[in-house]
């Protein structure tokens, strides 16, 4: 299973933490864009984003929480991540927006939110890299983990082994070193605040484990 560290709630210095935090036996570092109108919350201008992780090295998976997608898909392109993830729920055209994030050559994820059921994206799933199940309600990190969102899991799981499909399963929210047991058949799980409230190290050590 691969770990995508979020920085959500990492310290200050951002950047010098998360430049630590990158050395480390983590696999892809997780942006996680808000825009205040999809989500609650705002984080930071794709300016501020390039500024905090302009030192790392690791592959960057982005999550779009936001209501003008492709707008925020050209400037996160520039970063050149592995993974762009937009919500099914921000967009109602969800198959252009699959191909404008594919025809910039990075790979593309589809995320829902707790109440959107797998039935809703079916029809895509044979046309994306990554399934992004939401394990919270998107917008702020240190939420409990929904124990409901397992449940998704086993129906893509499922669906991916009948079909031949490609994506990876990827889920987010509440994820610890007990929660992370439940994931069995999970292929990356995104942890912030586990990692980032404790020693980074320690933390991530136990997760592996």
């Amino acid at each position: 299973m691969k770990i995508a560290a979020s920085f959500l709630d990492i310290k200050e210095p951002k950047c010098e933490e998360l430049t630590k935090l990158d050395k480390l036996d983590i696999d892809y570092i997780h942006l996680d864009v808000m825009d205040g109108i999809f989500v609650e919350n705002k984080t930071y201008t794709y300016e501020e984003f390039y500024d905090i992780v302009k030192f790392t090295t690791k592959p960057k998976d982005i999550h779009l929480m936001v209501s003008d997608v492709k707008k925020y898909i050209d400037d996160f392109s520039k970063l050149k991540p592995d993974y762009i993830t937009f919500h099914f729920e921000a967009v109602s055209e969800v198959s252009s927006v699959i191909n404008y994030i594919k025809n910039l050559g990075i790979k593309v994820g589809i995320s829902i939110k707790p109440s959107t059921d797998v039935s809703e994206i079916i029809d895509y799933l044979d046309y994306i890299d990554l399934v992004l199940v939401m394990s919270v309600e998107p917008g702020r990190g240190g939420q409990a983990f929904m124990e409901d969102s397992l449940n998704k899991v086993e129906q893509l799981y499922s669906l991916r082994e009948k079909n031949n499909y490609n994506y990876i399963i990827e889920i987010d929210g509440g994820i610890n070193d007990e929660t992370i047991k439940k994931c069995e058949k999970v292929d990356m799980c995104v942890v912030g605040s586990f990692i980032t409230k404790g020693d980074y190290e320690e933390r991530i050590r136990k997760l592996r484990d």
